[in-house]
């Protein structure tokens, strides 16, 4: 099941929201999917890894996992590689378990990320890249004539136990100055309209004006949908309904005070 009508690369006044499966529970992972569509996400962002990449000694979101969503959603999914050089056949399974977006680690893609983008466009799908703040910025600039939408993540503290309730990202006061670069660049090469900027990690209710104000056209989330004082939200009680209206309200707060439909407001 797809969307008739992609979402992805097609920045507007409203700010997206992507809606991020890494807290969820997996034990009732079908009914928190369904709840966060009919809440009002505008996709399912997955990451995607391979036991290799970074710290991560075990894999992530497999191809079992995109398909279990696949069939138990309309909105599109995004396939977020956290992988040591992914290859062409990885990115073959990805397409046929129905993804709509694979985006690629820029630091671990290697030599051959364009030859990559061109084979996911030719199967159809939407493209991005994407990268760990500390990454130099520089490294967005011959991508973006190439992409439907450009990531930045803020930096995680593998080595600290996750805290119940908050994210455990860390948005350092320079990271607004670092998306509005890339916001320069992509208006720099007239892709404004037609090429989207996610923030990855720590983005909530409360800070998310911050980084609309810096040309932010999605939101990508996970702990502010699934995580709260006593754990994690359950489908059937209206937690993550309430949650996800929490974020969207404040999403579209910013986006009239920061944003057109023709992007940022001068």
């Amino acid at each position: 099941m797809t969307n008739t009508q992609s979402r992805i690369g097609k920045p507007r006044q409203r700010v997206k929201l992507a809606a991020g499966l890494f807290w969820a529970d997996y034990t009732v992972l079908g009914a928190q999917v369904r709840e966060l569509e009919a809440a009002g996400a505008d996709w399912i962002h997955i990451e995607v890894r391979d036991g290799q990449y970074m710290q991560f000694a075990m894999p992530r979101g497999g191809i079992d996992i995109l398909e279990a969503v696949r069939s138990r959603t309309s909105l599109e999914i995004e396939a977020q590689l956290q992988m040591m050089r992914p290859t062409q056949e990885q990115l073959k399974q990805m397409i046929d378990a129905g993804v709509n977006l694979i985006s690629l680690p820029i630091e671990t893609t290697g030599e051959t990320i364009v030859e990559h983008i061109f084979f996911i466009k030719e199967h159809g799908l939407k493209v991005g890249v994407w990268g760990w703040e500390g990454m130099p910025i520089g490294n967005f600039e011959p991508l973006i004539p190439f992409a439907d939408i450009i990531e930045y993540e803020t930096w995680y503290p593998f080595w600290q136990p996750p805290q119940t309730g908050r994210s455990p990202h860390i948005v350092n006061p320079t990271f607004g100055k670092q998306l509005r670069q890339l916001h320069d660049m992509i208006v720099a090469v007239g892709l404004e309209d037609q090429v989207d900027l996610m923030m990855d990690g720590g983005v909530n209710a409360g800070n998310c004006a911050d980084f609309v104000k810096q040309g932010m056209t999605v939101a990508e989330m996970s702990s502010p949908l699934f995580k709260g004082p006593k754990g994690k939200l359950q489908p059937g009680t209206g937690e993550i309904p309430a949650a996800v209206a929490r974020v969207r309200q404040a999403l579209d707060e910013a986006s009239t005070r920061y944003r057109t439909d023709n992007g940022l407001k001068s």
